[in-house]
């Protein structure tokens, strides 16, 4: 009897392939397209599922789930990975784990499968994700065990009949979402090579952008975008736009070499313009709204929940854990925010918050300041009493902390001397 499987279908090469191949192996296919924003078209994909051999095919438009319970929650924790990747992958992998696992419930499925390759992260989110949801679940590989090359894959896809919509021929392996686009392989693996012009798809040449700067404004609640330029709009159709304005703008390319979990360093291109846009505004709006010490342990939790994410730990106790702590952080993180987009650049030219903790009558030099400056003194004092103790009783620390730093040919300039009040006064003669 065969058993019943759930497969995470692209309708791309590998995963058509994998239809057959696991139907070989006794495995009866239902396969899941899953919309996070790809722009693919989705009937057309659930037909080349069928034509290839599964039993059902289904579809779920999943783009404001992705944005809502995945993408908004590591917005407000500031998480990017090594300080740069906004994470769109990584995040989109956790979501279709779980959605796999709850066709397999409701349609009494053994298991489930995605067409991973054993050489990068997300066998690994999707592995592990399962896990984490349905333990007794079977997960297979089917690209990570059969062993094939690409050609081989493309001679077995001919024998067999499967077919493959046919594209023009790209060096390149990407992966897209709304969050963003990754690019990695051919040229790419080169760090020393400038990128092609070939490679981006999303985002103008910053020389070829507008020499006209545009301006975004956008409106957060609780550390999550609600509004663009003073428009109420819901999470698709906000970060639709924005990536649309910083790709015209060459905003959001992101060119670096990462740590991969597998062991390895891997460069890879990003196209994230709304996910830079939004990180950098959320970043300025933390900054009039978290108290310094707040701000400052935060940062620590960004770089643990990128990690996570990354790692394939999503659904992990201490990512849910973090998630509380974001969460309460956020409370006060509601303003707007505007920024200035020109030729590959962006800036924060404006914020303001309800309850920002930026105080004008504390920070003006002008009038109407109410900062007591007579109270420093006191405070310096005090604040330099552990030093003062520590440099009377042990010392300066620190190799030649004793000796003098001047430089021996150091200029000296006099004041000239005044002349004593009753010297004669002297007059210059000629011959």
């Amino acid at each position: 009897m065969s058993k019943k499987l759930v497969l995470a279908y692209s309708g791309g090469l590998d995963t058509s392939v994998a239809i057959h191949w696991l139907a070989e192996r006794d495995y009866e296919v239902l396969a899941l397209a899953i919309d996070l924003g790809e722009a693919k078209d989705l009937d057309a994909v659930m037909s080349r599922a069928l034509k290839h051999g599964a039993t059902q095919a289904f579809t779920v438009d999943a783009r404001d789930l992705f944005l809502r319970h995945f993408v908004w929650p590591t917005l407000q924790a500031g998480a990017l990975y090594e300080g740069r990747y906004p994470l769109a992958t990584a995040l989109g992998r956790p979501l279709i784990a779980k959605l796999m696992v709850d066709l397999a419930r409701e349609e009494g499925a053994t298991a489930v499968a995605h067409g991973c390759t054993g050489k990068g992260n997300d066998q690994v989110r999707f592995d592990v994700a399962t896990g984490a949801l349905a333990p007794d679940l079977e997960v297979v590989a089917p690209v990570r065990e059969w062993g094939m090359t690409r050609e081989e894959e493309i001679e077995y896809a001919r024998q067999h009949g499967v077919e493959v919509p046919a594209t023009v021929e790209s060096p390149y392996s990407t992966d897209v979402n709304l969050w963003g686009r990754s690019i990695e392989a051919g040229v790419l693996e080169d760090p020393w090579q400038e990128p092609p012009a070939d490679v981006f798809a999303w985002t103008a040449a910053p020389e070829g952008a507008p020499a006209k700067a545009s301006y975004v404004e956008i409106k957060f609640e609780r550390g999550i975008p609600v509004g663009l330029d003073g428009e109420e709009l819901e999470p698709v159709e906000l970060v639709s736009r924005l990536n649309a304005i910083g790709g015209e703008h060459g905003v959001g390319r992101i060119d670096m070499v990462e740590n991969r979990l597998v062991g390895i360093k891997s460069r890879e291109i990003y196209e994230a313009p709304a996910a830079v846009i939004l990180t950098t505004a959320h970043e300025a709006l933390e900054s009039v709204a978290l108290s310094k010490d707040v701000a400052r342990f935060k940062a620590k939790v960004a770089a643990e929940w990128a990690d996570l994410t990354y790692n394939g730990l999503w659904f992990s106790a201490l990512r849910q854990d973090l998630a509380a702590f974001v969460a309460s952080t956020q409370e006060h993180v509601s303003g707007e925010v505007r920024l200035k987009l020109l030729r590959g650049a962006l800036q924060v030219v404006g914020r303001k918050a309800p309850d920002s903790l930026y105080r004008l009558e504390l920070a003006t030099y002008g009038s109407g300041d109410a900062f007591d400056q007579g109270a420093a003194k006191g405070f310096i004092h005090l604040w330099g009493l552990p030093l003062r103790t520590q440099a009377r009783v042990q010392g300066l620390l620190g190799d030649g902390a004793q000796n003098s730093l001047l430089p021996p040919d150091m200029k000296r300039l006099r004041a000239a001397a005044e002349p004593p009040a009753d010297a004669p006064e002297t007059t210059d003669s000629i011959g």
